[in-house]
């Protein structure tokens, strides 16, 4: 049996039973009294180079030993060096100048959030701060990225939210297009929508996206925070749909466990800043920063994401097996190593919460998106049998 901690020490918003895991090699997790698991899960998506990795602990140990946090009001070299490297694997994605580093996904979009509003302020004046998001996207849960996160079970026990937020339907051009206008100073939008159940913008949806936004000078922000940096088999999942972001905002796998996020600024925002607009105590320290230059190194290389691509593939054909066979599964979505699968039930919530707990208890951990979405999304190191062991495992327990 699994060790579970119950009735923790933590706010009740956090289940009221817990898995106590202990440590982790490879893709691999082990809990307290040293039952393994297959993590498919990946710290929600963080964990790109798996668990117990010597490089990342030796590289973070030699700088705590030099300098752990100098605030931003001072520069460090890991830190340089680190957004250096981002506008230069960003440089065919977007026109970037400067990176803002934070510590979370939705600190990330709340600076983006922020920057698109002054950008507009600053070059068209008063009344043109609305911002557009849209169903089904998640972008974090402060009260301004929360503000553009449609979904009443995240927002309804803190609303008022922020006013001038305004939702379209995803992949609705015309939609998009009959509501978008110059009154508007951004747009926020996820190629996959980690949380809203996987579903992927459309080429078409894209290139409106891309044109509208131009023609209102109005900022695309796009939250890659999950998708970003290998999940999708290239760096950037913007690049399967042709995707221009004016402003692109990351985090998750960033720091390789650490908390970091990177908020990617244009120029024309950029040359628009002064001193005290923004900033983030704890983004960008020397520690994470360090980790975070030999993360993207690994993950930046085309020999990385190709077997990356492969495993996407072997994943697919897994899960469109699924599909074919289970009468509960009647959709596979997704993209990459950011997977899943469409659940139909009378109570798809409890039925994806039998199925976890029941792979759970088998040695394989998952994750869900939306209400009825197994959602899968493993170390993108994760080896072809690994693969199939997990989803093996998965297949035991469907219907």
């Amino acid at each position: 049996m699994s060790r579970l901690i119950k009735d923790p020490p933590l706010p009740r918003n956090y289940a009221s039973e817990l898995l106590l895991l202990d440590h982790g090699k490879g893709v691999h997790l082990w809990d307290a009294d040293g039952n393994r698991f297959l993590d498919l899960g990946a710290g929600i998506a963080v964990n790109a180079l798996g668990y117990g990795r010597r490089d990342l602990a030796r590289i973070a140990a030699r700088q705590m030993k030099r300098l752990v946090h100098v605030s931003n009001l001072y520069a460090t070299q890991p830190g340089v060096d680190l957004a250096s490297r981002l506008l230069s694997v960003t440089r065919g994605v977007g026109s970037f100048a400067a990176v803002q580093f934070g510590s979370s996904g939705t600190e990330a979009n709340e600076a983006a959030l922020k920057y698109a509003r002054l950008y507009a302020n600053k070059t068209r004046g008063p009344g043109h701060h609305k911002i557009l998001s849209f169903t089904g996207g998640f972008h974090g849960r402060t009260l301004g990225a929360l503000s553009v996160t449609p979904n009443k079970k995240y927002s309804e026990p803190f609303e008022p939210l922020l006013p001038d937020m305004v939702t379209s339907r995803f992949n609705d051009a015309d939609q998009m297009r009959a509501v978008l206008n110059e009154q508007f100073a951004a747009v926020i939008v996820e190629v996959v929508q980690g949380e809203g159940g996987l579903t992927c913008m459309s080429s078409e949806f894209a290139a409106a996206l891309n044109e509208r936004c131009r023609e209102c000078d109005v900022m695309l922000i796009v939250d890659e925070v999950q998708t970003g940096l290998g999940r999708t088999g290239r760096l950037f999942a913007c690049d399967h749909v042709g995707l221009k972001p004016d402003i692109l905002t990351l985090a998750k796998p960033l720091g390789g466990g650490l908390p970091l996020s990177a908020t990617m600024v244009p120029r024309k925002i950029n040359e628009l800043l002064q001193p005290g607009d923004h900033g983030s105590t704890f983004g960008g320290g020397p520690v994470t920063c360090s980790v975070a230059a030999r993360v993207l190194e690994l993950i930046s290389d085309d020999r990385f994401l190709a077997r990356v691509a492969e495993r996407a593939g072997e994943l697919a054909g897994m899960l469109d097996d699924l599909v074919r066979s289970a009468d509960e599964i009647f959709e596979r979505r997704g993209m990459g190593l950011l997977q899943g699968l469409v659940v139909s039930a009378a109570d798809p919530a409890a039925r994806i919460a039998q199925i976890m707990t029941a792979c759970r208890e088998q040695g394989v951990l998952l994750l869900r998106s939306s209400g009825n979405v197994v959602r899968i999304a493993p170390p993108l190191v994760i080896g072809a049998g690994e693969l199939e062991k997990g989803i093996a495992v998965l297949r035991g327990q469907l219907k």
